[in-house]
């Protein structure tokens, strides 16, 4: 193992969750143990702000185990976050050599970006460059997203918490709906632009509870409306009070999406859509040819914030794979991501490993058709299998006057 001696610094970008800090954790509670690392910064506002050189001293927090604890619990990207792309390395731009010359100012040495899909392109282009200057850096990825779409790994931090947090949701408005005898639909809404994990997890609810989803709609299949309209009716005859999950993104066969008419046509700088609507239009739906009391609901922000449900396994995952993007990057490895490699055994056990990050940057991992059912409106036994290790477990959260407290990074 080559020994490389310096300082190193933390990022978050993309969409916060309620894990992502303790993923920082994780890395801070690495750093600190580490004989190779004198100090650990953090980018304010990812790699947006480095470039501003905007980032504070970390060092503080390695023997405040009160603080860290109370970070793990704390909601959002306690670093801030940020949505840069970074120019692609043929064209002409000074970017790349002012990050590595922010690098050389502070001698660091060792760089962890936690993050999506999106977030590993800043992580891939800034190895690929490091690898062609005449400066020793250690550069890696560490996962993050509620949206459980980065391919290759089992599964992402954030993800459980999110999903525990929409099957609580989901068990709630069901048993909510379920107190009437008139008819009546309710539609809730799920982020999920390309993949439809988050919706899955709405299956938990019905299938641990009795209430839940009794639908369930993924942007991995076409959307049909005579389809949907013709299951609600089936679903309707069955008991008055319907609950129906959808993915943000479900599009019609010809592509389009069905929110489309309820979105602003926006795009962030990695050309994705703002998406929005899709259960309000299909109340609309539902109204006009059903003609029964219809609602719909959209969890929005929610999902990635509700940090006084975390999943426990969650937290502790994402503070290990923190800790083990360090020992990574002492062991000599620059390029890669972090993954969590589940264990074919009888009772949920993962391992932490690592792939180049050139096979995940841009890359989107999407719900297997084994684990939608025939219909195309369900999740099959194999998809909550796959999902119930990842809930499992509660997490002891401060309050202060009735309320959670959180920390904010100085």
């Amino acid at each position: 193992m080559a020994i490389l001696k310096g300082n190193a610094i933390v990022g978050q970008s993309g969409g916060p969750t309620s894990a992502i800090n303790a993923t920082l954790s994780g890395v801070i509670r690495g750093a600190s143990f580490s004989e190779n690392i004198s100090k650990l910064y953090g980018m304010k506002n990812g790699i947006e702000g480095f470039l501003g050189d905007e980032i504070i001293d970390l060092s503080y927090l390695f023997d405040d185990e009160d603080k860290l604890s109370l970070l793990e619990s704390t909601p959002a990207s306690a670093l801030g976050s940020c949505r840069k792309k970074l120019p692609n390395l043929d064209t002409p731009s000074d970017v790349y050599s002012k990050i590595f010359d922010l690098f050389k100012k502070y001698d660091i040495r060792y760089f962890f970006y936690i993050g999506g899909n999106d977030s590993m392109d800043t992580v891939y282009k800034l190895s690929e460059y490091s690898n062609h200057i005449d400066y020793e850096i250690r550069i890696i990825g560490v996962p993050k997203t509620i949206d459980n779409d980065l391919p290759i790994t089992d599964h992402t931090p954030g993800f459980g918490s999110a999903a525990k947090f929409i099957a609580t949701a989901i068990s709630e408005i069901a048993t909510d709906c379920s107190v009437y005898t008139m008819n009546a639909v309710t539609i809730v809404e799920m982020m999920g632009r390309d993949a439809g994990w988050l919706t899955c997890a709405a299956a938990l609810a019905k299938e641990y509870n009795g209430l839940g989803a009794d639908l369930i709609y993924l942007p991995e299949c076409p959307f049909y409306d005579n389809e949907f309209i013709s299951a609600l009716e089936r679903e309707l005859e069955k008991h008055p009070n319907v609950v129906v999950a959808v993915s943000e993104g479900i599009r019609y066969e010809n592509g389009n999406y069905v929110g489309a008419s309820n979105q602003s046509g926006m795009v962030d700088v990695f050309g994705h859509k703002y998406l929005a609507g899709t259960a309000k239009n299909l109340e609309a739906l539902v109204k006009r040819e059903i003609g029964c009391k219809v609602r719909s609901v959209e969890l929005n922000l929610l999902q990635r914030c509700s940090s006084h449900i975390l999943s426990n396994t969650d937290i502790e995952e994402s503070v290990k794979i923190g800790a083990s993007a360090v020992k990574l990057a002492e062991s000599g490895k620059s390029g890669e991501m972090l993954i969590f490699v589940r264990k074919n055994t009888e009772c949920y056990e993962v391992e932490i490993s690592s792939v180049p990050v050139s096979m995940v940057a841009n890359k989107v991992k999407y719900v297997p058709q084994s684990f939608i059912n025939d219909e195309k409106n369900n999740v099959t036994k194999a998809c909550i299998e796959y999902m119930s290790p990842l809930v499992q477990g509660e997490r002891q959260v401060k309050y202060e006057n009735g309320i959670p407290v959180h920390i904010r990074l100085k």
